[in-house]
């Protein structure tokens, strides 16, 4: 298991989010299912560390604000422009009480349907499990050994999970497979029609040989 520290304080809901987030202060907020939401505030640049090592699958211990409280970072809010956080959601763990998260797929090994020609395609990148938080791996291994043939996948009810951690994804959807090499037909392009000979402009003479052009009628003298 993996646990990380993070120094916290409770935050007055008056102090406005930008000028926090000015001086190097994320806004957050703690909650649980038998904890009353607590608005925090913690280090902008602490938190970018703990949340790169952490996601959203390692415990993380708020210290600080009513003795150590363990959690998940249960949501983020992340700047469209500048990638930074800009609010983050931090949920209390239950011990006993098994929790629903999404872990990376950490791919391992060689297929061997590859020396056959085959495609490797890495569906999934991540899984869907439910686990005590002290349980939850930080990620989950996939060998890719058993691809030993064109056509051949991997489910994700295939995937070995640890101990005491429950498949919630679909068993039955595909988490890579070995697909047969098809290369990229590319079509000819076709050479631009012959342009129409141009009419000679007013007053030209025609070529040499050319049809003289139609005359038309005169109108009779009366």
């Amino acid at each position: 298991m993996r646990m990380l520290t993070l120094a916290a304080k409770k935050r007055d809901k008056k102090d406005k989010p930008d000028v926090l987030r000015a001086s190097g202060v994320l806004p957050a907020v703690v909650y649980g299912r038998k904890s009353a939401s607590m608005p925090i505030s913690v280090s902008s640049a602490e938190f970018q560390k703990v949340w790169k090592e952490a996601g959203y699958s390692s415990v993380v211990s708020l210290k600080g604000i009513s003795g150590d409280i363990e959690t998940l970072i249960y949501d983020l809010s992340i700047n469209p422009i500048t990638g930074k956080p800009m609010h983050a959601d931090f949920y209390v763990i239950e011990k006993g009480r098994k929790v629903e998260v999404t872990v990376p797929l950490v791919f391992e090994g060689v297929a061997p349907a590859e020396k056959l020609g085959a495609t490797i395609l890495r569906v999934m990148h991540e899984i869907e499990i439910k686990a005590e938080a002290h349980a939850i791996p930080h990620d989950i291994k996939v060998d890719l050994a058993p691809l030993a043939d064109i056509g051949v996948h991997i489910t994700a009810g295939q995937v070995i999970l640890p101990a005491g951690v429950e498949l919630v994804t679909d068993a039955d959807e595909i988490v890579v497979s070995a697909a047969a090499f098809k290369e990229e037909v590319v079509e000819p392009t076709p050479a631009p029609a012959a342009a129409a000979e141009a009419a000679p402009a007013e007053g030209a003479l025609p070529a040499e040989g050319a049809p003289a052009p139609a005359q038309g009628k005169k109108e009779e003298k009366k």
